[in-house]
Order: structure tokens, then C-alpha cells, then sequence
């Protein structure tokens, strides 16, 4: 049984992440767009993501990219645990704003395999993260 309908709406989806309060409240993540098999989060720039250098601490961009897998790979799905992730940096941001768009790279009924690319509201391709995640019967703890 999902742990969320890959039919849930956008709001359901929203309140069902409400929980995880690093990146929601510490963060400031939000979910722009989310569905089965596809999530759209973003985070505003603020003082408080920044590093020594004024740009975006490598961990918050991170933050962002790992919000978005927990959407993406549990609306419609079993839940999902990420078990491992890498994350590459392409360019520093330039904008106030991170968007990170998810997509379904193989979903199997144990595994889940996904792509997250990070992008500045400029456009410009920030960071890259490839991440599998392992699924668990919610009956099974």
C-alpha cells in the first residue's frame, strides 16, 4: 500500500511532507509542482545558506536535491528510503532562488534509481545528484 496516492494533489502531497522540518522549516524548501513519478522543489537564497565565500553551502544545495527524492520517490510508491546518493557541483548559483526538478531514472518494486538536477531561477545548471532508494511494505516496518 503507498504510502501516498500517486493520484494525491498537490496540497495532500504538501501536507504530507510537512514532517520533515529541516528542510521545510530550517531550509525553507517548498514543493512547487509534485505527482507520481515527478517533483518540481525550490528554496529561496538566503543569508543563511550561504558559505564564508557568499555562495550556497554545498549542504543546502543538497538539502534540496534530498527533499525532493523523499517526494519523488514516495508519492505512489511504497515507502521509500534513500540508501545511497552523489552528488556532483557544476557552477555556483547566481540567482536567489534553487529550483530542483526530479524524475524517475528505473522504478522497481524493491529499488528505485533517480535523477535530480538543481538550477538557479537564471537557468544555470548547479548541481547533479543520482540517488537509489529501497522500498519497504509499510506492513513490514
Amino acid at each position: 500500500m503507498p504510502w501516498l496516492d500517486k493520484d494525491a494533489d498537490l496540497e495532500t502531497i504538501r501536507s504530507a511532507f510537512e514532517g520533515d522540518r529541516y528542510a521545510t522549516e530550517v531550509s525553507g524548501v517548498n514543493i512547487e509542482e509534485a505527482g507520481y513519478h515527478h517533483a518540481v522543489c525550490s528554496m529561496e537564497i538566503t543569508e543563511k545558506h550561504l558559505n564564508a565565500l557568499g555562495n550556497p553551502m554545498g549542504g543546502a544545495i543538497f538539502t534540496l536535491a534530498d527533499f525532493c527524492l523523499a517526494v519523488i520517490s514516495n508519492v505512489g510508491e511504497e515507502p521509500t528510503s534513500s540508501v545511497s546518493s552523489t552528488i556532483e557541483y557544476t557552477s555556483t548559483a547566481k540567482g536567489n532562488k534553487l529550483l530542483a526538478r526530479g524524475r524517475v531514472v528505473k522504478s522497481g518494486r524493491n529499488l528505485g534509481f533517480y535523477a535530480i538536477d538543481i538550477y538557479d531561477d537564471l537557468e544555470n545548471h548547479v548541481a547533479h545528484m543520482i540517488a537509489t532508494c529501497h522500498r519497504r511494505p509499510a506492513d513490514k516496518g
